[in-house]
């Protein structure tokens, strides 16, 4: 499932982001990856002190609290720390899979989902969309400051060469209390209709229905 969360951050969050990254060194973000991506990646990150860090997850972290989409898609168990990379002219991501299983520098955890909140607007930059392999073709994503996008961890997927501007980008991922891409699909389809009738019709036989499918289809699934 792909999915867009539009305005996750506002103005105010977005400027401390910068704040704190004007303060800090960007180093060679091949440094972070994999021994496969290490040959497709050329981009820069946030080499964030430690308080730098805990500010930037509890700004994202927050936001993701507050976001009933997020949890309904995700069902996160486990996240990663945030990482701020930036891109700038002639930088690029080629094709790649994320790595199944981060935390070597502490708890160990396995990506299910992969996120990425857009931090600048797209109008300052030239290229640098993110490309998603899909069974129905590749899904070009550039989104607004603030938004952001889900997709599986497994999916196929690049970064566009930036050729003008810089794209500066905050990324996570996440271990989904729901393994299975398909389960967490049928899961957030149900608990959409779920609150829909909530909102319309909140007591019918209906709602109870499905919130007691939505319920005991997570108590059969998910794992904790």
């Amino acid at each position: 499932m792909l999915l867009e969360l539009p305005g996750l951050l506002n103005e105010a969050q977005i400027s401390k982001i910068f704040m704190i990254a004007k303060r800090a060194a960007f180093h060679d973000g091949r440094m972070t990856a994999g021994t496969a991506a290490t040959k497709v990646k050329n981009n820069e990150e946030l080499a964030a002190t430690q308080e730098g860090q805990e500010l930037i997850n509890r700004i994202l972290m927050s936001s993701l609290g507050h976001s009933t989409i997020f949890n309904n898609a995700a069902l996160p168990a486990k996240m990663a720390d945030f990482i701020i990379a930036r891109y700038t002219s002639g930088m690029t991501y080629g094709d790649h899979i994320d790595e199944p299983v981060m935390g070597s520098g502490g708890p160990r955890f396995r990506t299910d989902v992969s996120m990425t909140i857009f931090l600048n607007p797209p109008e300052t930059y030239e290229g640098g969309e993110l490309v998603i392999r899909t069974t129905f073709g590749d899904k070009m994503v550039k989104l607004n400051a603030g938004d952001a996008v889900l997709y599986p961890s497994s999916s196929l997927h690049k970064v566009a060469e930036v050729t003008s501007g810089q794209r500066t980008v905050a990324l996570t991922w996440i271990q989904s209390m729901i393994r299975d891409p398909a389960r967490r699909e049928v899961l957030y389809d149900l608990v959409t209709v779920r609150d829909q009738l909530n909102e319309q019709e909140s007591g019918s036989e209906m709602h109870q229905q499905i919130d007691r499918s939505y319920a005991n289809l997570l108590r059969m699934w998910a794992e904790v």
